[in-house]
This record gives C-alpha cells, structure tokens and sequence, in this order.
C-alpha cells in the first residue's frame, strides 16, 4: 500500500479586512505569523492568536475530558436510549398513534439539540462553559423527571420534545469544543475518549431501564435514571473549563456567513446526510426487531449492542485518525456504514445473527463519525472560533434530525410496515455523505485520497 503522504498543517486563520473574505492560517500566517484579525458583523474587528499552544495532556487537561464524557454520557446516553423510550411509550401510552406521529417527538427533541447550538456555540467562544452546563444540567434532570409521569401525547412533547431537547443543546457544544482548548495533535484521540461516554450511556441506559420496569414500573424506573443524570451532570459542570481566552471584541451572536467558505459548506452538507441517516436506525432497530418476529427482549437488547460498538467505534479510530487524517477515517466510516445497510440489514436483517452483526458494524462505524466529526469542523477554523462553527454546522443538521425520523416512519407505512424502503434510504444518506466530505477534503487540500488530512 502506498504511504500516504502528508498535507500541510491544518489550515488557519490570515491577517485580513474584508467582511466577506473568511480565510485560513495558511501561507501567510506561515510567513509573518502575527495574529490575525477578522470582521464580525455588528462587533468590529476580531483579534485571533497567531500562534498558540495546546498542552497535549496534563492532568487539568484531563480533567477536561473526565468532565466532557460525564456530560455526554449523560446527554449523549439518553439520545442514544430513543429507540427503548420510542418502542415502550408506542406499545404503552401512546398506542393510539401511529409511528410517524410519535416520530415527531423524537426529531423534535434530537433537532432541539442542535439547532439552539447556533447560539451555544459563539456564547461559549465569549464566556465559557459555566453559564451553559449549569443550566442545562438542570433542564435534562427536570425533562427526565417530568417524563416519568406523562401519560398524553403533548406531554411527551413538551417535557422530552421540547424541554429536553433545548436543555441537552446547552450541554453538547461546551462539552465537545471544550477538549479543542487543550488537544491539537491528539484532539481525535481526546475526542473520542470523552465521546466513548455516549456509548456507554446508550449500553447502560436502555439494560437500566429494561431491568428496573420490570421491578418497579415505568415511573420510578425512569426517575432513577434522571437521579444517575443528576449525579453525572454535576461533574461535568464542574471539570469542563476553557483556556484559551475569546477573540477580542467577539460577538456572541452566530454568523452564517462562514458558509461561504467551499469546504466548511461541503463538509456541513456531509454532516447534514451522515446525521439524517444516523438516527433511524437509532430510533427504529428495536422496531424492526419486533416487525421481524423476534422477542421483547432481543428488541431491547439490540440497541445496547448496537451502543457497545459504538464505545469501540468512539475510541478506537480517534487514535488512529490523529494519524492517517480526520477526514479519512470518517470517509471510511461511512463506507462501512454503506456495507452494513447494503450487504448485512438488507438481505440477512431478519436473521438473529445478520440483525447482530449489522449493529456491531453500524454502531462501531457511525461511532466514529459521531466523535471524529466535530474534530473535522476544528479543521477548517481557528480554535477560538471552534464553538461557532461547531454551532453552525450543527445548526444546518438539526434540520436532517427533525425530518429523519418522521420520513422514515412514513417510508415503513407507505411499504405496508415492511422495512427494505427505510433500509435502502438510510444507506443512500450515507452515500451522498461520503461524496460531500471527499469534496470537502479535495476543497482544501487536493483530491487525492492518500493526502493525509
């Protein structure tokens, strides 16, 4: 095999004072390396730090990355957990509607997540992670507590959809943009160390939940797992910090303007399709497991197999991607997801060991993409600037993860409750996916797929 050769350092922010031409440190920060100033609309001139250093490790370092994953394992665990929260409310207080319609609390509430992030993300750029944290630690432990007694549709709209979905987009953006404060060379690996925290969640979550039902019914069950949120979030408050100090006179206001640049647009189209595709089978695995004949049980318990994967997925290629290039690692994530849909769900997915192997495939791939992607958005922007882009790309995919779910309740009705169609759609996301971000690989450095970048 070929070696694969090495691409420039990522591309970083140059002396500039056009409004509109948003640009990299690239050669001329190489040559003068002063810091660079940049326009933000309604806030004067910013000024960036021309060169920085990251500590690469250390124990406040760390610390960082124990807060983070104690955030997102709980945020990321409960996200993780819709398809045993969707599957038990549809078979028990909300048996009257159908899947599209219950759907909609579940997008609602995922695209909650990441559109508020359009705000999160220049608001921690300014003042940090305190302000954020707090207050959503807060708002996911009253959703989960106010979940446990919902028994009428707008209910579960209001304390999941809407309450829980604004609390977790306070909490995602610090929690992730927060370790781009202390890692460069090694950001993939901390990444994915703090992401593994979502896996683990999404394992543990969905057997808690299973185990205490049974024991204790569906209210206390689900107010313990708000009290183990509770624990958890108040960690993550404590330990996530920033370092590197806001570019002066930076506004906490969003600037969609940074789409103009071609590979952050590419790369967020990417994002849009991997993130639309991600969470149907998310949502829908334990669904098809029950569609296809097998037992209440093995239906919850796929989706824990299918986040056990995902732990693996999050770790595992962060350390490899620091290596070989962020982007490659994710393109060859989304091949594998393509395998998984096409050649294992479709034709053997009926079968208990086709059903297994598709999730080990699919959750140790899109658990890559999960942790590697917000290290791919660091690539195209300055590390004072992380949160904002970060914020805006996510922002654009919140509108993937609010169709995701009820298109893909409407492709199983239109098939008359078979799956195929739903199937050979999440694949085809994930083709386009791969297309958009080898563009905006080729964008920034060239088309070659051996570029390490």
């Amino acid at each position: 095999m070929e070696e694969i050769e090495k691409a420039d350092e990522p591309p970083q922010p140059s002396p500039i004072t056009e409004c509109r031409d948003i640009t990299y440190f690239g050669k001329a920060a190489q040559e003068d390396g002063s810091a660079s100033d940049k326009p933000n609309a309604g806030s004067g001139t910013e000024t960036l730090l021309g060169d920085e250093t990251y500590p690469e490790g250390g124990l406040q370092a760390w610390l960082v990355v124990l807060g983070s994953w104690c955030g997102l394992l709980a945020a990321l665990g409960l996200m993780n957990s819709i398809a045993t929260l969707q599957t038990y409310v549809t078979t028990h207080q909300l048996s009257d509607y159908d899947e599209g319609t219950i759907g909609w609390i579940f997008s609602f509430y995922t695209a909650l997540c990441f559109v508020c992030g359009v705000y999160i993300g220049p608001l921690f750029d300014k003042y940090g992670p305190r302000w954020l944290i707090g207050p959503g630690g807060i708002g996911v432990v009253v959703s989960v507590m106010l979940l446990s007694i919902c028994t009428e549709y707008w209910h579960f709209m209001l304390s999941w959809g809407i309450l829980n979905g604004f609390a977790t987009s306070l909490l995602f953006t610090p929690c992730i943009t927060a370790i781009g404060h202390f890692f460069r060379q090694r950001r993939g690996f901390a990444s994915g160390i703090a992401s593994t925290g979502g896996g683990l969640g999404g394992v543990a979550f969905p057997l808690l939940m299973q185990s205490l039902i049974d024991r204790v019914g569906w209210g206390w069950a689900v107010r313990i797992l708000g009290f183990v949120c509770l624990f958890l979030l108040t960690f993550a408050n404590l330990l996530v910090k920033k370092r590197l100090p806001p570019a002066k006179n930076a506004s906490p206001h969003p600037d969609f303007r940074i789409l103009k640049d071609k590979p952050f647009l590419l790369l967020t189209i990417g994002v849009f399709f991997l993130e639309f595709g991600l969470f149907i089978p998310l949502a829908y695995i334990s669904s098809y497991a029950l569609a296809n004949g097998f037992s209440e049980d093995f239906a919850f318990q796929i989706l824990p197999i299918l986040n056990a994967a995902s732990v693996f997925g999050r770790a595992l290629p962060g350390w490899w991607a620091d290596r070989i290039g962020h982007f490659n690692t994710n393109m060859i994530s989304l091949c594998l997801t393509v395998v998984a849909c096409y050649v294992v769900w479709l034709p053997f997915g009926h079968t208990t060991p086709g059903l297994v192997l598709f999730a080990i495939l699919f959750g140790f791939s899109t658990g890559n993409n999960i942790s590697i992607t917000p290290v791919c958005v660091g690539k195209l922007c300055h590390t004072q600037h992380y949160g904002r882009y970060y914020a805006t790309c996510y922002t654009m995919v919140s509108i993937a993860v609010l169709l995701s779910l009820p298109v893909a309740g409407s492709i199983v009705k239109a098939a008359d409750g078979n799956y195929w169609g739903l199937i050979v759609f999440t694949g085809l996301t994930q083709i386009i996916s791969v297309i958009a971000m080898y563009a905006a690989k080729a964008a920034s450095v060239g088309w070659s797929p051996w570029t390490n970048f």
